[in-house]
């Protein structure tokens, strides 16, 4: 049996009658850059997070750079971050030319550990950015209580739909980040992204920053960047958001699944907090031989991955922070023991049987 890390094909199979005529709706009225059908998929995010308001943009990365620019985030300040995940989190920080101060996660979840986020608070720190990764939100009250005044900047690429404590990612600090490249829960068809607040004056100013900083054309206020949601992405997007919800339980059931096909085996599953309703962009689990299993993985032709090889803070291009091997244990473990295995929805019982049982058969 093969079974993929993620089956787009299968997802579209599902949803092709609802995609078509959106596409060739936006073909026929060649409007392609932002326009009605990017002011409805924001109104309709705004709606779907509990946000008052939100804003397209190229990718999760914009989204990123967008909010710490529309914060006023820049050199010499300081914002505090996890060093385990996706490049794009300190890649941001570093191109307003801020620097990225990196504290280490808790072992379960993955996630910023709020203790030690409290530590790290500095008289330069202007923001801090929680990553949600793999779809479970951080622990927001204890970092929002250390953050004080300090703006709280979610990084909510991987956890459209996860909730704390009964709120949605995307309305748990000043503003909050979406991503949706295609492997996501809601992905397009390219890239985009998309930033939501609950304030209207940094809307406006996010509004203004992805369209060269300027209200009107060729009148620019600032400096800012190209980076626009195409109508044709949020036409798709607009199609598959109704079907979020249904996906994101799908993804939970899979974990159940996992959860009781692995039970005894030798290898960390993933946790779920009693705070948190987890969606699952990605199942996570952690075993000593990391390496052998995902060989033995590949030789059984079932898609994996490894989020994330090397922490960032032990990146080349952050040697000049100063950070050495062993300084950040618990995200250096984690790069060192983590492999996803497949869960997305349309993900048969077979298929995670067959998955189960090869790592069964690795880990003992």
């Amino acid at each position: 049996m093969k079974v993929p890390l993620l089956d787009l094909k299968a997802q579209y199979a599902t949803i092709r009658d609802r995609i078509r005529p959106v596409v060739d709706a936006v073909m026929e009225s060649q409007y392609f850059i932002l326009g009605p059908e990017v002011e409805a998929f924001e109104r309709e995010l705004a709606a779907c997070v509990g946000a008052k308001h939100a804003v397209g943009c190229a990718s999760g990365t914009d989204a990123i750079l967008l909010s710490l620019m529309a914060l006023g985030v820049g050199p010499g300040d300081e914002v505090i971050t996890t060093p385990f995940t996706f490049f794009a989190t300190g890649g941001c920080i570093s191109r307003v030319g801020a620097t990225p101060i990196f504290v280490d996660i808790e072992p379960d979840t993955f996630n910023l550990d709020p203790a030690l986020v409290r530590k790290a608070i500095t008289q330069k720190t202007k923001a801090i950015l929680p990553v949600h990764l793999f779809g479970q939100c951080a622990d927001m009250d204890p970092i929002l209580a250390a953050a004080g005044d300090i703006p709280v900047i979610e990084d909510a690429a991987q956890a459209l739909s996860a909730e704390y404590k009964g709120r949605k990612a995307g309305v748990l600090g000043r503003v909050a980040c979406f991503s949706f490249f295609p492997s996501k829960n809601l992905g397009c068809f390219g890239d985009g992204g998309a930033v939501a607040t609950d304030e209207k004056d940094l809307a406006d100013k996010v509004a203004m920053l992805r369209v060269h900083g300027g209200r009107q054309k060729y009148y620019h206020d600032v400096v800012g960047i190209n980076s626009r949601l195409d109508a044709l992405q949020a036409a798709v997007l607009r199609a598959k958001l109704p079907c979020l919800d249904g996906w994101s339980g799908q993804r939970a059931a899979n974990a159940r699944r996992y959860g009781e096909m692995l039970a005894g085996a030798k290898a960390v599953l993933p946790v779920a907090k009693p705070y948190a309703r987890h969606v699952f962009n990605q199942y996570t689990i952690r075993v000593q031989n990391r390496d052998g299993l995902q060989k033995h993985l590949g030789a059984r032709e079932i898609g994996n991955a490894i989020y994330y090889p090397v922490p960032l803070h032990l990146q080349k291009c952050y040697a000049g922070l100063g950070c050495r091997e062993g300084s950040l244990p618990e995200s250096e473990r984690a790069a060192r023991e983590v492999i996803s295995i497949p869960v997305y929805p349309e993900l048969t019982g077979p298929m995670a049987r067959y998955v189960a049982d090869a790592i069964r058969e690795f880990t003992g």
